[in-house]
């Protein structure tokens, strides 16, 4: 007999003491997630009532995953409205760009180089190329660098990373999930997704005021029903015409950070977001057999060493153009190493398309290790730049020169 109730509470148990644990190491709780989803799954042992294979509970697990995509997607476009991303600033459009430029080419080079499929080569690059904004947020914030003046360009490039991906996944996910391969297919399925993409986004800002009066409601019960309601409707429509359902939460948050409803939206997502959250990470360790990452550990390997070092070059490049000192710089180059939703989010993508099994392992151990080891270097960045001073003929680091801004003349040398 199953008891799908019980594996859930199960599930939920395992999930508290995995977060239990993060708190106790102060450390990022997807990786410890990731892991303890790994540890149990199909492979491990049924012990009474207990079943630590999860089987008869995979598709709620999954599906409650699935909401964690879409709370975690429809929580960062709340963070960042339309308005909010068309004020950045210059140097962050070329920081950005920088970054996207370097570490892009680099993950369309790694699987090229192995002799991978042309449909994998781009949702590999994606994996490898964009940073977890949910990692570094909370790295930021248990670091205490807020204030610094390099979290600026950080949360810029975190912005223009999450612009990439929604255009991104709007095309890959038409190429993966809809199997075009022509020239022809794939410009239909790109203009399919961006023009949903531009649609929601020019429809919703003529809707704003429509909006702040619609939701005007005084029943907090009815008001999460009314936007859960769009969030879910809108997210399952654009899985419909073969756009992950993850941009169509992200459009949905993008738009309502426009309203004047926005705080009370956050403060009710909040909660979802974390609980489901979780549980995506965790189904996403169930779905990985352990047993057959071995072909994936070079590779996964190979991967990281050359993130650190793209991400880190992108981050000196992104903060000289920003006139950070050598020091902000470096903390742009090490923060951003962290991978995590963006990647895990890709790797299902793949899966769901049929591509090879070995994406969701690479992805499983590149995310995994970055996870881990992105915090640490985030960590021990001065460090980190002590030993490069000699390297780059950097100055000495002192406590008034550290995280500032130089003069445009020390970033440029005047000619």
């Amino acid at each position: 007999m199953s008891y799908v109730i019980l594996e859930v509470g199960l599930a939920l148990g395992i999930i508290t003491v995995a977060g239990h644990l993060a708190n106790r190491l102060k450390f990022s709780i997807v990786p410890i997630l990731i892991v303890a989803g790994i540890i149990v799954g199909p492979h491990a042992p049924q012990i009474g009532v207990f079943d630590f294979r999860f089987i008869a509970s995979a598709p709620l697990i999954d599906f409650m995953g699935r909401l964690g995509v879409i709370f975690l997607l429809f929580y960062l476009g709340l963070e960042f409205s339309v308005g909010r991303l068309l004020k950045a600033g210059r140097s962050i459009f070329i920081g950005g760009t920088i970054y996207m430029l370097i570490n892009f080419s680099l993950g369309l080079l790694l699987p090229w180089l192995w002799g991978w499929p042309p449909r994998e080569i781009l949702v590999v690059a994606g994996i490898i190329c964009i940073s977890s904004s949910a990692i570094v947020a909370k790295v930021l914030v248990d670091l205490k660098r807020a204030a610094r003046p390099e979290t600026e360009m950080i949360l810029g490039l975190m912005m223009y990373q999450d612009v990439f991906v929604a255009i991104y996944l709007s095309i890959v996910s038409g190429l993966v999930l809809t199997g075009a391969t022509s020239t022809p297919g794939v410009l239909k399925s790109a203009a399919v997704a961006l023009g949903f993409m531009v649609g929601v986004l020019l429809l919703g800002r003529r809707l704003v005021k429509h909006l702040n009066r619609w939701l005007n409601i005084p029943s907090d019960e009815v008001f999460m029903l009314a936007v859960f309601g769009a969030l879910i409707f809108v997210a399952g429509f654009s899985e419909t015409i073969h756009v992950a359902e993850a941009i169509g939460a992200l459009l949905v948050g993008l738009v309502l950070a426009e309203t004047e409803h926005l705080d009370r939206i956050e403060h009710l997502v909040v909660p979802f977001r974390d609980f489901f959250g979780a549980m995506f990470f965790f189904s996403f360790g169930l779905s990985i057999d352990p047993l057959g990452l071995g072909g994936a550990v070079w590779p996964a390997l190979i991967a990281v060493v050359v993130t650190i070092l793209g991400n880190f070059a992108a981050g000196l490049l992104a903060g000289k153009s920003a006139g950070l000192s050598p020091m902000g710089r470096t903390n742009v180059g090490l923060t951003i190493v962290s991978r995590g939703e963006f990647s895990i989010i890709l790797a299902n993508l793949a899966k769901a398309g049929g591509l090879l099994p070995a994406v969701q392992s690479f992805a499983a151990l590149y995310v995994l290790i970055l996870a881990i080891t992105g915090p640490l270097l985030t960590k021990e960045s001065k460090w980190i730049y002590n030993r490069l001073c000699p390297v780059f003929k950097w100055p000495k680091l002192t406590s008034k020169t550290r995280g500032k801004k130089v003069p445009r003349s020390e970033v440029v040398p005047s000619k």
